[in-house]
């Protein structure tokens, strides 16, 4: 078995960053989906990332000491973990949206439709005027996003990570289990984000087959297997800027969801970006290995 952080954490503690975390998210996830109805998507994506901070916060407010999450990284030895952390969320994504478009091949848009019906017409003539054609654009973008994009959304996605990774998972794992454990903080994790997905169509839209319920569900089933493997960065690298990166990484590679046809949107469900239930599938394969040889060793 792998080395586990030991908490201190009391009941009472864990009770109030509970109420925290999801109080303050579900308040602000209202505010956001306000806005989100209102089609002001630059100040719901604001409040979304705002959101983010909530879990990091509910630490504070339940007076959970930060010390011993590992601020200051020890590396040496685990630079792998970096690259685990950087680019699986990557290669996971690109085969899941591949496997997909394999079971519907109809659906793949290549034209590019869909992408340049959400850009501005401003930003395709700059594109235009620089050369540049749609599927450059989406090199380019791919390239970012397996580069310093993971970097940069690593500092919002800290402020969860420091709640689940920090607080919630070595909780629970002591209490019921890695394994066990693992999968309930995937769940608690996913239903977190359930208002705005709910009544803003965030992640799957609100048109997607099994609409509004099914969503929720599938995308816990995503969190707790992201929640595996973000877990396992961290029990290796004892770190907490580690999974902080992998969640950032994860959340810069979206491409494969701006590559289906719009006729084909009710359909985000099952792919092709990584939270679709088929596109998942390679997460899945992942999160098992990593638990079956975590239980052998």
């Amino acid at each position: 078995m792998e080395k586990q952080r030991k908490t201190t954490i009391s009941r009472k503690q864990f009770t109030t960053y509970m109420i925290a975390a999801f109080g303050l998210a579900w308040i602000l996830d209202m505010i956001a989906v306000i806005f989100s109805n209102n089609g002001n998507q630059m100040v719901f994506s604001i409040v979304m990332v705002t959101t983010m901070f909530m879990p990091f916060m509910a630490t504070l407010i339940a007076r959970i000491p930060l010390k011993g999450m590992g601020w200051v990284p020890q590396l040496k030895g685990k630079i792998r973990y970096v690259f685990f952390a950087l680019w699986m969320p990557a290669l996971l994504s690109i085969i899941g949206g591949v496997l997909f478009f394999i079971i519907f091949p109809k659906a793949f848009d290549s034209e590019f439709l869909t992408l340049r019906g959400l850009m501005e017409e401003a930003a395709l003539e700059k594109l235009e005027a620089q050369g540049l054609t749609i599927p450059i654009y989406i090199l380019i973008s791919s390239i970012q996003a397996i580069t310093f994009a993971p970097f940069f959304n690593m500092f919002a996605a800290l402020g969860e990570e420091v709640g689940w990774r920090g607080v919630l998972y070595p909780y629970l794992k002591e209490k019921l289990g890695v394994t066990k454990g693992r999968i309930v903080g995937g769940v608690i994790w996913g239903s977190w984000h359930w208002p705005v997905m709910i009544f803003a169509g965030y992640e799957y839209g609100k048109e997607y087959i099994g609409a509004p319920v099914l969503g929720p569900i599938v995308f816990c089933l995503f969190t707790v297997m992201m929640g595996i493997l973000c877990d396992y960065v961290y029990e290796k690298t004892e770190t907490i800027w580690l999974p902080s990166l992998m969640h950032g990484a994860t959340n810069a590679f979206t491409i494969f969801a701006y590559l289906t046809k719009p006729e084909y949107a009710d359909m985000a469900i099952f792919g092709p970006a990584y939270i679709g239930i088929i596109s998942m599938s390679p997460m899945l394969i992942m999160a098992v290995i990593i638990c079956v040889r975590q239980k052998r060793n």
